[in-house]
C-alpha cells in the first residue's frame, strides 16, 4: 500500500494464509501471464489479508464460473507495477495510490490501464486502543501525545514513546510526522502485518497502552476496538514532499489496474476483473475467515460466493 503505506497491508503469509512485507517475487512470476489466447490469468497478490481476499474471490469465480486457470504471484507494491507493465502478471486488484508509477506506466508508456474502483475506500492513521481512550479521552488529539509518551515506552523505543508500524516495505510518512510534529516518539517496525497483529493482540490481552500505524479496511477492528488519533487535517498536496509531511493520511478509493495488452485481449477474464467491485464489509468478511478463522483462502472464497450470489453475478460478462 502506498499510503499504507501499501497494503497492507499490512501480515499473514500469503499464498499460505496472508502476509505483509512480502519478498519481491517479480522474477518468479507465472510464465502464463500475458499469454495471448490462453485461458490462464495471473493475479498479483500484495502482502496484506484484505488484498488476498480480493484475489481469493476473483480466483474462485474465474476458475469455477468462467473456466480459467488462475496463477497468483506474491509481489510487493511497487515491484508489482513493474511486473504488471512487463506482462509478468495480468492484474493488480488493490492499489492504495502510487502516482509516480501511474504517471510512468499509465500516462507515459501506456503499458498499464486502469481497471476501475475496487469499491473499497482505504484509510491509514494512528490508532490507540479504545480502552485507553476511556481512561484518557484527550489522547486522541495528536497535540496531547507528548503528555502521554511515557505510557508508550518499550525496550525498542529507546526511552521515547513507541509508534508501531508494520512492514518497512510500506510507504509510510510516520518518521517525518514524528519529526515535523515534534513528538517524543520513535517509529518501531514490527516487520509485517502478521507480527503487528500479534503484538496488538498481546497488548490488548494485557490491557496495555499502544500507539500503532493501522488502516481500514481491516478485520482486526472487530477483535480489538481502536480509536483514531486526530492528526493535522489532510489537504491536497500536504504530502507532496515526503520529508516535510505534517498532515494526516488521505482517504483513498482503492483502484484496480490491468496490463494494457491483457485489457485488450483478455476476453471474459479482463471484462470480469473490470466489473469486480465489492464493499468494505464484503472484503472484511472474507479477510476474517482467512486471518482469524484460519480457513484456506479458497474455502473462504467459496463460502462468500455461496452466500452472496446477488453480488458476484453482476460481475460476470
Amino acid at each position: 500500500m502506498r499510503r499504507r503505506t501499501t497494503a497492507l497491508v499490512g501480515s499473514l503469509v500469503l499464498l499460505a494464509a496472508t502476509g505483509c512485507g512480502a519478498a519481491d517475487m517479480t522474477k518468479q512470476a507465472s510464465p502464463f501471464a500475458n499469454a495471448r489466447g490462453s485461458r490462464t490469468v495471473t493475479l498479483s497478490v500484495p502482502s496484506w489479508v484484505g488484498a488476498q481476499a480480493n484475489v481469493a474471490v476473483a480466483e474462485y469465480l474465474l476458475e469455477h464460473k468462467l473456466g480459467y486457470r488462475v496463477d497468483t504471484v506474491q509481489i510487493d507494491e511497487v515491484p508489482a507495477w513493474d511486473a504488471l507493465s512487463q506482462g509478468r502478471v495480468d492484474a493488480l486488484l488493490e492499489d492504495w495510490g502510487h502516482p509516480e508509477q501511474e504517471e510512468r506506466y499509465v500516462r507515459d508508456k501506456g503499458t498499464i490501464t486502469r481497471g476501475g474502483d475496487l469499491g473499497v475506500t482505504g484509510h491509514i492513521g494512528w490508532f490507540v486502543p479504545t480502552y485507553l481512550v476511556k481512561q484518557h479521552p484527550d489522547i486522541t488529539d495528536w497535540r496531547n501525545l507528548n503528555k502521554y509518551a511515557a505510557l508508550f515506552r518499550t525496550p525498542e523505543s529507546g526511552g521515547k514513546g513507541q509508534l508501531m508500524d508494520g512492514s518497512p516495505a510500506y510507504v509510510t510518512h510516520d518518521k517525518a510526522l514524528v519529526k515535523n510534529l515534534k513528538l517524543d516518539f520513535k517509529v518501531v517496525f514490527a516487520g509485517s502485518e502478521a507480527a503487528q497483529i500479534t503484538q496488538i493482540k498481546q497488548f490488548a490481552k494485557e490491557k496495555k497502552p499502544f500507539l500503532s500505524y493501522w488502516y481500514s479496511p481491516q478485520w482486526l477492528f472487530r477483535r480489538v476496538p481502536m480509536t483514531e488519533v486526530k492528526l493535522p487535517p489532510y489537504k491536497k498536496g500536504c504530502d507532496a514532499d515526503a520529508a516535510k509531511v505534517a498532515c494526516a493520511y488521505p482517504r483513498t478509493p482503492l483502484q484496480k489496474y490491468l496490463n494494457a495488452g491483457f485489457a485488450r485481449s483478455g476476453g471474459r477474464a479482463a471484462a470480469f476483473l473490470k466489473r469486480f467491485r465489492w464493499t468494505t464489509e464484503d472484503q472484511n468478511e472474507v479477510s476474517l475467515m482467512i486471518a482469524e478463522q484460519k480457513l484456506d483462502p479458497r474455502e473462504a472464497a467459496k463460502r462468500w460466493v455461496d452466500s452472496h450470489p446477488a453480488v458476484w453475478k453482476k460481475w460476470l460478462p
